[in-house]
């Protein structure tokens, strides 16, 4: 059986009923139309400006369209080139002739960017509902470039993007590296700049630590378990051998609690 569209949104965490599918072309726009256009050397920053300004005729774009929209760039004349998913915050400024929306990228489908095309059935039809275009075949899925690893000092993470690189191949050098050390990290909720410091010793390595928040969002810490994971940002405070004794890490933690306040002023119980 041939592999659509659909399954690969609601494994996104994408809800076809509740996203709107967007294919641009490359095109130079009329000046009455009020929109630039795109060309085949449209940088991301472009394609970002021109994908949340929309006519404001809502025969062309729907009046109240949905959170999520799943933009394709045309590739041939039957086909289209996954671009990225953003997320619709809402309208911010209406002309009478374009409608321009607050809008961010989103993590969700990041590993299929550039490397996920679609058949594409209707060839006048530049957006529809996902849960339309979720019947349209899957032509391929082209191998991903491995990221290089940052560095222990340089690692700074969203929660989604801390899921994406225990997840996607292209992250396998981060995992190895994260495998490779324990330590000291930081999660800070970014909603209210509240810090958590946790230690991963013993067995236990950064990797293996941050799986367990990749997965459930908590990790176990009682102090995390009421809040929402998606505002967390993950780091590294100091990290070890693994031969290193475990009281050299114990008291890396409590010096960093202390520098940071995070038992009176963060998540720290202890």
């Amino acid at each position: 059986m041939a592999l659509t569209l659909g399954p690969l949104l609601v494994d996104a965490g994408l809800d076809p009923a509740q996203a709107l599918v967007i294919r641009h072309a490359f095109a130079q726009e009329s000046e009455e139309s009020g929109l630039t256009g795109l060309h085949a050397d449209s940088t991301h920053a472009e394609i970002f400006d021109y994908t949340r300004k929309q006519s404001a005729d809502t025969r062309r774009f729907p009046s109240v369209p949905p959170q999520f929209w799943v933009v394709f760039i045309r590739e041939g004349g039957d086909q289209a080139r996954l671009w990225s998913v953003v997320e619709n915050r809402g309208e911010v400024s209406n002309d009478g002739i374009i409608r321009t929306f607050d809008i961010s990228e989103s993590e969700q489908m990041a590993d299929l960017r550039s490397r996920l095309v679609i058949g594409w059935r209707s060839p006048r039809t530049w957006r529809m509902n996902a849960s339309t275009a979720s019947s349209y075949p899957v032509v391929g899925i082209a191998d991903a470039e491995p990221i290089p690893f940052p560095g222990f000092d340089r690692l700074v993470l969203s929660h989604a993007q801390l899921q994406a690189v225990m997840r996607d191949h292209r992250y396998a050098s981060w995992r190895t590296a994260l495998s490779s050390v324990v330590g000291v990290y930081l999660i800070t909720d970014t909603r209210d700049g509240r810090h958590y410091v946790g230690k991963a010793d013993g067995i236990e390595s950064i990797r293996q630590r941050w799986t367990a928040y990749a997965t459930n969002g908590h990790g176990g810490n009682v102090e995390l378990r009421t809040l929402d994971p998606s505002s967390f940002r993950f780091s590294l405070l100091r990290v070890f051998d693994p031969a290193t004794p475990t009281r050299e890490i114990d008291a890396a933690e409590s010096h960093f609690k202390d520098a940071l306040d995070s038992r009176r002023h963060g998540l720290n119980r202890n």
